[in-house]
């Protein structure tokens, strides 16, 4: 995910800005590795939500491999 850029997944610089967004204290830092962490958090909740999605358009009542297997291919083509 280094120099990301667009349609290729979350850039650092947004994720960044997002977390700060919510920090009381001005001054807070985040270091590199946990911004990279949280890219990989918004990665896999992104995942989990197209699967949701999917399962809803199937009337299915919970996730399952079926739905995630069907979201991975736009997966691959965002990240």
């Amino acid at each position: 995910m280094e120099g990301a850029g667009a349609g290729s997944g979350f850039r650092k610089e947004l994720v960044s800005r997002l977390l700060h967004l919510h920090f009381k204290d001005d001054k807070t830092k985040v270091s590199g590795d946990a911004l990279q962490l949280m890219v990989e958090l918004l990665k896999v909740f992104v995942v989990a939500v197209r699967g949701v999605r999917q399962a809803q358009a199937e009337d299915a009542l919970r996730v399952d491999v079926d739905q995630l297997e069907k979201v991975l291919p736009q997966l691959l083509l965002d990240f």
